[in-house]
Formats: C-alpha cells, sequence, structure tokens
C-alpha cells in the first residue's frame, strides 16, 4: 500500500465529528455530522436533514442510515 493511502475506516474515522453527505440509493442524500460507524457501514448521523436534487426537503435530527443503502460518503 501507498504511503499515504487510507482504508475506508481511516477515512471515516477521519470524518468523524466533521458534515458530510451521504448518497442513499433511490436518489436521496443525507446531509449532517457523521456521529459514528460500524463494519456495515450503518452511519448514525446528527443534525441530519434530507435532500432531494439537492434541495433541503425535511430536517431529520439524529438518523441511523442502513449501510447496505449508502452509495457514498463525502465531506459537505
Amino acid at each position: 500500500m501507498a504511503e499515504n493511502a487510507k482504508r475506508p475506516f481511516d477515512v471515516l474515522n477521519g470524518a468523524l465529528n466533521k458534515n458530510v453527505l451521504i448518497k442513499l440509493k433511490g436518489d436521496t442524500e443525507v446531509r449532517g455530522e457523521l456521529a459514528s460507524f460500524d463494519v456495515h457501514m450503518n452511519l448514525v448521523i446528527e443534525n441530519g436533514e434530507e435532500l432531494h436534487n439537492g434541495e433541503h426537503k425535511r430536517k431529520l435530527g439524529t438518523v441511523l442510515l442502513r449501510g447496505d443503502t449508502v452509495v457514498y460518503v463525502s465531506p459537505a
């Protein structure tokens, strides 16, 4: 592995307590603070909000996203 290459969990660890944008199956996106995750990539998001086509749809608060619905996680 290259010197500066990161494993997926290293990237998620670096994103803890920071805002992230999560794309879910079905064209839904959730933006909020990554509070925790597990080996199945289940994610707990604080202050979450649901987005459709990049536009705010509704506030979610604390939400658990099941890992098998996650397409990608990106810094917000």
